[in-house]
């Protein structure tokens, strides 16, 4: 059975850096796509970061996000440095199909997804 356990959503200031974490059991991070994706309430979940073979960012996360991963741990992180309010958001780790070169951003096209981290930037 494939667990993804999300952790490191805080409330920070704008200007302000978290490190989110999501650690696998049931699956090895490095031998399928895995992902950050968030939700706004009312929107459907969209792709921060990929990691497959390459790294993939959204616009927004670009220059400021940071997606790794540890496989003697079995974790993926996202460093998110220069928050601000429109980061607001439910966090979630996504992990699907076997590892492409380049892991897509759409929700469809993963299939375990951990119980979500809460990310508030304050103004």
């Amino acid at each position: 059975q494939v667990q993804l356990m999300e952790s490191g959503g805080d409330s920070v200031q704008t200007g302000g850096s978290l490190r989110l974490s999501c650690t696998a059991s049931g699956v090895a991070s490095n031998t399928v796509c895995m992902a950050w994706f968030r939700q706004f309430p009312g929107k459907e979940r969209e792709g921060v970061a990929t990691f497959g073979v390459m790294t993939r960012y959204a616009d927004s996360a670009k220059g400021r996000f940071t997606i790794s991963r540890d496989d003697a741990k079995n974790t993926l992180y996202l460093q998110m440095n220069s928050l601000n309010p429109e980061d607001t958001s439910m966090y979630y780790c996504a992990a699907g199909r076997p590892r492409l070169w380049s892991c897509p951003f759409t929700a469809r096209d993963y299939t375990y997804w951990g119980q979500g981290t809460q990310v508030t930037v304050s103004s």
